[in-house]
């Protein structure tokens, strides 16, 4: 009900439960959601490490002693494949920093 005691056209939609999370590999970081997932999250908000968020390679001297460390390091399409690999995208809200 509305706060004029009309009938809302429709339903409130559940709350999206997300934790904010990503560490050092894809895969690891993919292991890590497949478990929150199976305990009930029922979302994905990625956290990449700082050269990801800044457009560096992994590889790059600028880099060096930040990747993985404070979130996942994704360098290519190999790396999001193995990041999402068994998780079903279609039907979760997906945040990504």
């Amino acid at each position: 009900m509305s706060s004029t005691g009309e009938k809302s056209p429709e339903r409130d939609r559940p709350w999206i439960f997300r934790t904010y999370a990503g560490h050092s590999t894809a895969t690891e970081s993919n292991k890590l959601y497949r478990g929150n997932l199976a305990k009930g999250q029922t979302g994905l908000s990625v956290a990449f490490d700082l050269p990801t968020q800044t457009g560096y390679d992994p590889d790059d001297l600028l880099a060096r002693g930040e990747v993985g460390k404070v979130g996942v390091p994704v360098a290519h399409l190999g790396d999001m494949r193995a990041l999402f690999r068994d998780i079903p995208l279609e039907r979760m809200n997906t945040s990504m920093t």
